[in-house]
């Protein structure tokens, strides 16, 4: 794989790190541009206390000189502010601080006590602090940065949330594009903020009642070329590749293309799309009810990927669990957490699906600088033109 990225740090550890490689050298980035994906991850009415008082800011460490990438590993670094108030209870060295209380009540649909179990511990914050989902911070910074090299491509990325709980409002925008625009000014990441209150009041019960909530959105990606991916083998099947980078996402429990399920209850000639070509375009479909893939390649049409979302497991109301200690039936322990994270995993599932878009074109493409990439791709899409 062209792209290669690891992440590393605790949800109130000291920062939160990545490094990410495959980037060609000469592609422009700046801090400016990631700090603004980091803070369309921030947002969303239901959101909890975390997102007051971090304002993730990103410091590039290595592989970026002068506003270009060199080709070599680029090293990220988002600080926790919130690591003044836990940094004698998450210290990496010395004895441990009495403060520092063992959680030992796992929540029911957290990693709590399956991570406890297979590392050992007995005080699981140990596990929590890792799989919070504070770690989807630094995929969204490497996301970002895919996304800046997928623009130079004309590649467009872009999601939106389709419903949070039982509030499913129509979509009546058909454009992709402008879905997102309309999602960039809505509270919850609607594509309709003429419908933010319906929302609110949803949210807004749920926490009255000490519930936490689920949904489903949206991930599209427009001007993408045919035959990214390929049918040879079951790792190579795009659609696989970006089913598993969704459903990496903490909480998402399904994702769909296109129609999705739906297909299962058509007959074939309801589900597949029809195949056509003129002068002007190209080859084209009449419909996208597979969602830009056929035989695990991209087709030439939008991807669009739906995923949904379970509701978080911190409840101000926990649910029954068993102190690993004493074994006794005890409520669920308390973090301080959201009501709704919908809108941001539909930001860091636009992160996932970049980064696998852009290991897929380099795959495809090879190339070490970006003028060069953008040569090769050229070169292909005449291919495609004159197919």
């Amino acid at each position: 794989m062209p792209i290669r990225f690891l992440t590393a740090g605790e949800s109130h550890g000291k920062a939160i790190v990545c490094i990410l490689e495959g980037i060609p050298a000469n592609l422009e980035i700046s801090s400016e541009y990631i700090n603004k994906e980091l803070e369309r991850r921030q947002r969303g009415y239901g959101r909890g206390g975390r997102m007051k008082i971090e304002k993730d800011q990103v410091e590039i460490l290595s592989g970026v000189r002068f506003g270009k990438t060199l080709g070599s590993p680029i090293a990220m670094i988002i600080p926790n502010r919130d690591w003044e108030n836990w940094s004698e209870k998450m210290a990496v060295e010395g004895e441990r601080p009495q403060s520092a209380v063992p959680f030992t009540r796992p929540r029911p649909g957290h990693a709590d006590l399956v991570g406890g179990i297979k590392y050992n511990q007995r005080d699981l914050r140990n596990i929590l602090e890792r799989a919070s989902a504070r770690e989807t911070t630094a995929r969204v910074a490497v996301g970002a940065v895919c996304k800046r090299f997928l623009e130079e491509l004309g590649i467009k990325i872009g999601s939106y949330v389709v419903s949070i709980g039982t509030c499913s409002p129509p979509i009546e925008e058909r454009d992709l594009i402008r879905r997102q625009e309309l999602a960039e000014e809505s509270v919850v990441r609607f594509p309709d903020p003429s419908k933010d209150e319906e929302f609110i009041k949803v949210i807004d019960k749920a926490r009255e009642m000490g519930e936490s909530l689920g949904g489903v959105f949206e991930v599209f990606a427009v001007g993408v070329p045919p035959g990214l991916g390929s049918h040879i083998q079951w790792d190579k099947r795009i659609d696989g590749r970006i089913a598993q980078a969704i459903l990496s996402i903490h909480a998402i429990k399904g994702v769909e293309f296109g129609m999705g399920f739906e297909a299962g209850r058509r007959f074939g000639s309801e589900v597949h799309d029809e195949i056509a070509w003129s002068k002007e375009k190209g080859y084209f479909r009449y419909s996208n009810n597979l969602g830009g893939t056929e035989g695990g390649m991209t087709n030439g049409m939008p991807l669009l990927v739906r995923a949904v979302m379970k509701p978080i497991p911190t409840l101000t109301k926990p649910l029954r669990s068993v102190d690993i200690e004493t074994k006794e039936e005890v409520k669920a322990g308390k973090e301080r957490s959201d009501v709704v994270a919908v809108p941001a995993a539909s930001v860091v599932a636009e992160a996932m699906l970049a980064i696998v878009i852009a290991d897929a074109l380099l795959e495809k493409l090879g190339g070490d600088f970006m003028e060069e990439v953008k040569q090769r791709y050229e070169a292909y899409l005449r291919h495609v033109e004159s197919y």
